[in-house]
């Protein structure tokens, strides 16, 4: 008889703290609204595509509007059964409603009024009968949200204030910028109605940023908001003329800010990825993925550790972010782990740095290559194949690290009885099937769009072969499925888009540019240095995407500008802001595995950061060395991977103490060290050296290396 499956449920969706779960008629025309969303997209991308600025307008507020649905702003009853219900939250919102209705009546008057020819609308009416009850309602339905709560299944008045605020903003919006008026943005000229609609966007999108990630990007955004009007008054290199509220706002709802590169991306290829990524759930591609690399890897030392590798560089593939990857695969190789030896703190430490390299695994790579694309133009093709030896190169680290670990302490694997059969499994390869059409499709020349598209349709097909058939109920659920999972990082890059539209408009992103420039001068080692630590710095608690979007705003400019190549610069301002989910302090993804493990949360980041030690080295070896991008003949290629992973074979052994048996001293950590940093920086010379020391270290430990550990 065959061993059982170890893995199920991989693919469910996780349920968040302050997510609303609906049943009946509400139940219902939720989920048809979803579904409907998810059409629109497809629909628009691929048969009957809209204008630009109205399209991504209709992204944003539809993800808005599910959100407002979906996501409470407080907790729910249930959760907290002591607290006081407070009744006047539904009479004020109530009250609200009018407000929130009357400007969205005005809207409709307003596309009247252009339709029968108006150049330009009345100034009175913008601001009395729309501007003002818009911002009223908007401000204080937010505040109102904050103090109503009620059952899960319950839907909320104040934030049905919200939604009729955010179909207001957008309905004026696309009314506007859908006629002549829209080449006035940022001049005296503008509609003042912009500017009210822009401030009511924004606070809905920072709101709903909250809801769904917490407060450091919405912090980070008042920041450059409050530079926008501070910055005139500050020394130094941070000062600038100034702009006018309604010359910032009238430009900040534009492709200069919200409706820009980050939107553009996550209205296209985002959405198209994040449905390709709920077929594949629908069809358990997920639960396949994980029970392959169990049966590939669980039965080597340290097995479930090297599982969490295998598994999470999978299901990177089809997961946009770090700490929904440490949910999906670490509440299954968490526990394992501890099982065959590893303290709760090093296996929620293994699981955060596997999960967060999922953002870096071609082809999809999270959702950054794609905004990578679209600020830098280079083809996406070309960064996917970029991006295959920085992959290895931190998954083959976080797996030395583990191997070494599982040495050290004489960790087992696990039995093969209780492991999936790997010749079962291989007879269900075909469920790789849509990721190697997606990959062909794209090498073919396809567009990314088309290439998303056909993979999604042979995710259905290829299901048809396994017993997790798709018909037209599981599609419909995929489809419901993929607008709430797009809900987070739409919203996040509408909020990111707040950040690069006062970058843009300020030209603070210029300063800093100045700044690296001169700290250059005395050392383009600490210029590099210095970008790495603002990159992780501006990552700290938000997700990969907009830590990447504002980083590539700030940083990568002035590392192209010390003559870096631009598909360098941006790859090493991407890997940190990725890597920036496990530095502490504020390490989403170690958190994430704290939450799962039951360790302390910041003894879990510091591990985790330790684990990835090598990553960190990884960003700097792209530039002294551009073949590790491939940017090179086939040969120094080869040389170059294979130097760099000694390379950081090397620094792991360092770091974890173990290098054939026990350290024999500091001067073996030393050489192994100096080896490893020799070995990464590439060139014949510092290879040889490397290899030198290397030796060295090898005979000094054969000479005098502990003992192996017993087994556990």
């Amino acid at each position: 008889m065959g061993a059982p499956i170890v893995v199920e449920g991989v693919d469910e969706e996780p349920i968040e703290a302050n997510r609303r779960l609906f049943d009946g008629w509400l139940l219902r025309a939720v989920t048809t609204l979803a579904i409907a969303y998810s059409v629109f997209h497809l629909y628009t991308l691929n048969i009957a595509p809209l204008e630009t600025w109205s399209f991504r307008i209709v992204h944003v507020c539809g993800a808005l509007v599910l959100g407002y649905i979906l996501f409470a702003g407080n907790h729910f009853e249930a959760d907290n059964p002591d607290k006081h219900r407070h009744g006047w939250t539904t009479w004020v919102a109530a009250l609200l409603l009018i407000p929130a209705a009357y400007a969205l009546v005005q809207t409709g008057i307003m596309y009247q009024m252009v339709l029968d020819g108006a150049m330009r609308l009345p100034a009175e009416m913008e601001t009395w009968q729309f501007g003002w009850p818009l911002l009223l309602a908007t401000g204080a339905g937010i505040v109102v949200s904050w103090f109503h709560h009620r059952g899960r299944a319950v839907f909320s008045l104040p934030d049905l204030v919200l939604i009729v605020c955010s179909v207001a903003a957008s309905a004026y919006l696309l009314v506007v910028y859908n006629t002549s008026m829209r080449m006035s943005t940022g001049t005296p000229f503008a509609p003042v109605g912009i500017s009210f609609a822009a401030v009511a966007g924004t606070a809905l999108i920072m709101e709903m940023t909250r809801r769904l990630t917490g407060m450091a990007l919405v912090v980070i955004s008042l920041v450059f908001l409050a530079y926008v009007f501070l910055g005139p008054y500050l020394p130094g290199f941070l000062g600038y003329p100034g702009l006018s509220v309604q010359r910032f706002f009238s430009q900040v709802y534009t492709d200069a800010g919200v409706l820009g590169p980050t939107t553009a991306v996550s209205s296209t290829y985002i959405i198209l990825f994040i449905i390709f990524a709920a077929f594949l759930q629908a069809s358990k591609v997920g639960d396949y993925f994980v029970n392959f690399a169990f049966a590939a890897a669980g039965r080597s030392r340290g097995g479930p550790a090297k599982v969490s590798i295998f598994a999470s560089g999978l299901m990177g593939m089809i997961n946009g972010t770090s700490a929904g990857n440490v949910v999906s695969t670490g509440s299954l190789t968490i526990p394992l782990m501890n099982r065959v030896g590893y303290s709760r703190k090093s296996a929620g430490a293994v699981e955060a740095a596997a999960s967060t390299g999922g953002q870096i695994m071609p082809p999809i790579m999270g959702a950054g290559a794609f905004i990578m694309a679209e600020i830098t133009g280079i083809p996406y093709t070309d960064i996917a194949i970029a991006a295959i030896i920085p992959a290895i190169l931190y998954f083959a680290s976080i797996y030395f690290m583990v191997d070494l670990e599982a040495a050290r302490t004489g960790m087992r694997g696990m039995r093969k009885d209780e492991l999936p059969v790997l010749r079962k499994l291989v007879k269900q390869a075909y469920l790789f099937a849509p990721i190697l059409i997606l990959i062909v499709a794209l090498f073919m020349g396809y567009s990314v769009i088309r290439a998303g598209t056909l993979a999604t349709v042979s995710a259905v097909v290829v299901s048809w072969l396994s017993p997790h058939k798709m018909g037209l109920r599981a599609i419909l659920r995929a489809l419901n499925l993929a607008s709430i999972m797009s809900i987070q990082i739409i919203v996040v890059c509408a909020c990111a888009g707040v950040i690069v539209g006062v970058i843009s408009l300020t030209g603070v992103g210029a300063r800093f540019s100045s700044l690296l420039l001169g700290v250059a001068e005395a050392s383009q080692l600490l210029a590099l240095i210095f970008a790495m630590l603002i990159s992780i710095l501006l990552g700290m608690g938000m997700p990969t995407t907009a830590a990447y979007a504002v980083a590539a705003s700030v940083v990568a400019p002035g590392l192209v500008k010390l003559g870096i190549d631009p598909l360098t610069a941006h790859f090493f301002v991407f890997y940190f802001a990725v890597v920036s989910a496990i530095t502490p302090p504020v390490a989403l993804a170690s958190y994430a595995a704290a939450g799962i493990s039951g360790a302390n949360a910041m003894e879990t980041s510091v591990a985790s950061f330790r684990m990835g030690l090598a990553a960190f080295i990884v960003p700097f070896m792209f530039f002294y060395n551009g073949a590790l991008l491939m940017e090179a003949g086939a040969g120094a290629i080869v040389q170059a991977l294979v130097t760099a992973l000694f390379g950081v074979y090397l620094l792991s052994a360092a770091v974890q103490g173990w290098f054939v048996n026990r350290l024999a001293g500091v001067l073996v950590r030393l050489l192994l060290l100096a080896s490893a940093l020799l070995m990464i920086e590439g060139g014949l010379m510092t290879d040889l050296l490397g290899i030198g020391a290397a030796v060295v270290a090898f005979l000094l430990q054969k000479q005098f290396g502990g003992q192996q550990p017993a087994a556990s």
